[in-house]
């Protein structure tokens, strides 16, 4: 194929001989001549991740790009040699199934190209890369094959050594076109072809599972930073005894096929929007700090991939890390998660407590959530107790705290009952269209009623100045999960533009948390102001002056100024709790079983990500090769002396 590539250059250069001699402004350098044969073209990569076990995703098989014709996938079983197979979303599963059980297919496929789409919403089944009980060896019960996720086919845990690219709408048109012109073409020489320029660091190196890449440094470990606040701020330096705390907790990360295409709307964002809601709303009542118990929120980062942000926080704690201080495991009263909670209909809003724990708390905890329901009668929303028949909490960070404290009380609040309602779980279609916002600020409204009731507080006369901010709901909805306004909106201004939820990658030192991804930063500001109190230096310039106790700098991003305020609100880290950064690299250390089995999911590094287009033509005999190549000596002596300048 490399000969191929070269001809091609040949006959280009051939063909427009004439345009660098008669106008010579026509190409002024080599890439503009490269643009005027590629054409590029706007897609999402599945890219390779590995794990202590091996590897999964895609990568080019090895070290050069590939190039191959553009088919229909109806069309590649009868084409001779490999293709780039261009499938809707609806054949997406249906064509892995068939290199699964077909021997003779898998040589066809030299790449992917997977067509937009927004017809699949209305498709009854749905789409699901994930696996029928996601993250199943993690689950704090036996039974690891209950189908949380019945839709969900596993081809992301997969490994592939081929290419596939989500297309863009746009570049969605322009494959259509290319397969039906290809199809006209048969049996004639010129053919449009798709070049993949997906080369992976590990495949190039031979690398093959996190071990050997972490220390050949041709990956990264997955990780990012995750976030907690207090509310109201904790004074750590007291000598008075800590209260109990209530915790709230959710995810902010998510997974899907394609790298550059996690959104995850429903699943986790709308339990995370519903949380920033809950502060919002409980940050505007007065005398929280006469209640018995403490209120703590906690954003997790990285738990798609193993749990790994719920596990390093407690890793954390255990390691008593400046990080965590001031929490203690043992001082935890109850834990409330709030799921996947997007989808309730307006009939009638109905969610499902999914419970863990002692049966004393237990029942406080839905003692308190039957109040809250009771308060917000006129908004039909309604709280029902999981089914009995489930093996335990659906997949979620209270697991990873159930292993760890097997005794610990907890409750999932979820939209769904004994399988997910989100069809699109772990899916690039798992975007605004999949979720209501009116259900967001349902969920909210209850949860924050229930958490102020677990608080200690007594007076339910107070539950119905609860407000949530609906409002505020529906633009962190456009904030989080959309590309207008997308993170340039005004709650989220000066970071990146479109939203994505993937975790990412630690890229130095993680104790110095200078690389906070847009994501971690937008709720750590959220967080830290919605929480806060005031500062006896609130006219100092920050973040120098910041220096009080218990004092952080606000706003900075956002007006460029900042303002001090006192609030208990930081980031920790995370990241697999078997790694250690030392001296610029990462060490794997020793398995721990105090936090079961850790996979330690590392992401490939690459040079470039590309996928372009254009015609190639096969001329069926040697000697129009060689003329080829004689045109482009001539060719590119004529250009360089047009290039030369005039005395």
């Amino acid at each position: 194929m490399e000969s191929k590539f070269s001809v091609l250059l040949a006959l280009w250069c051939f063909l427009h001989c004439l345009a660098f001699q008669g106008d010579a402004a026509a190409f002024e350098s080599v890439p503009d001549l490269e643009k005027s044969m590629y054409r590029e073209i706007e897609g999402f990569p599945c890219v390779r991740l590995l794990n202590l076990s091996g590897e999964i995703g895609c990568s080019n098989p090895g070290r050069a790009r590939v190039i191959a014709p553009i088919v229909r996938l109806k069309d590649a079983k009868e084409f001779d040699g490999s293709a780039a197979i261009l499938v809707s979303i609806e054949e997406l599963e249906s064509l892995f199934s068939r290199l699964s059980e077909d021997s003779n297919f898998p040589p066809k496929v030299a790449g992917i190209l997977v067509e937009s789409s927004t017809r699949v919403h209305s498709d009854s089944k749905g789409f699901s890369p994930d696996v029928k009980f996601p993250q199943a060896d993690f689950a704090p019960y036996q039974n690891n094959t209950f189908q949380w996720n019945p839709v969900g086919s596993g081809i992301m845990w997969k490994g592939y050594n081929f290419t596939v690219f989500l297309l863009s709408q746009t570049s969605t048109a322009v494959m259509e076109e290319v397969s039906s012109d290809n199809e006209k073409s048969k049996g004639l020489h010129t053919k449009v072809v798709a070049e993949f320029d997906l080369i992976m660091q590990t495949t190039k190196s031979g690398n093959h599972d996190s071990e050997s890449c972490l220390e050949e440094r041709t990956c990264l470990p997955l990780g990012g930073y995750s976030v907690w606040s207090a509310l109201p701020p904790i004074n750590i330096s007291s000598s008075l005894k800590v209260k109990p705390f209530v915790m709230a907790i959710v995810s902010m990360d998510t997974a899907s096929f394609f790298r550059d295409q996690s959104l995850g709307a429903e699943s986790p964002i709308s339990g995370l929007i519903a949380l920033l809601a809950v502060v919002d709303s409980l940050s505007r009542l007065d005398g929280l700090g006469q209640l018995s118990k403490q209120l703590v929120f906690v954003v997790f980062t990285g738990e798609a991939w193993g749990y790994l942000g719920s596990r390093r926080f407690l890793l954390e704690h255990d390691l008593q890390s400046d990080t965590v201080k001031g929490l203690g495991l043992d001082t935890i009263d109850t834990i409330m998660e709030i799921g996947s909670v997007g989808k309730s209909s307006s009939e009638g809003r109905t969610f499902y407590a999914h419970t863990a724990g002692v049966s004393s708390s237990m029942n406080r905890t839905l003692q308190a959530l039957q109040s809250a329901q009771i308060s917000l009668k006129t908004e039909s929303v309604t709280v029902k107790t999981a089914s009995a028949s489930n093996p335990g909490v659906p997949p979620s960070s209270l697991m990873t705290f159930i292993r760890k404290k097997p005794m610990i009380s907890g409750v999932v609040l979820e939209g769904f009952d004994s399988s997910f309602s989100n069809k699109f779980y772990h899916s690039h279609l798992d975007d605004t269209s999949n979720i209501n916002s009116s259900s967001i600020v349902a969920a909210a409204s209850l949860v924050a009623r229930t958490l102020y009731i677990l608080a200690g507080s007594e007076d339910t006369s107070v539950l119905n100045d609860i407000k949530v901010n609906a409002t505020l709901v529906e633009e962190l909805v456009g904030c989080l999960l959309s590309c207008e306004p997308g993170l340039s909106c005004g709650l989220v201004n000066h970071y990146t533009t479109c939203p994505n939820h993937y975790v990412g990658v630690i890229l130095d030192d993680p104790s110095n948390p200078s690389n906070v991804g847009d994501i971690s930063r937008f709720i750590w500001n959220f967080l830290a102001e919605k929480t806060s109190g005031p500062s006896k230096n609130a006219s100092s310039s920050c973040p120098n002056n910041c220096r009080g106790n218990g004092e952080v700098c606000i706003r900075q991003e956002t007006d460029g100024k900042g303002v001090c305020v006192i609030s208990t609100t930081r980031y920790v880290p995370a990241y697999s709790t078997r790694l250690k950064f030392d001296s610029g690299s990462w060490t794997l250390l020793p398995p721990n079983t105090s936090y079961g089995e850790d996979p330690v999911w590392t992401e490939s590094n690459w040079n470039t990500i590309r996928l372009r287009v254009f015609k190639f033509d096969e001329p069926g005999n040697e000697s129009w090769v060689d003329m080829s190549f004689l045109s482009l000596g001539n060719c590119v002596m004529g250009y360089s002396k047009l290039k030369k300048p005039q005395p």
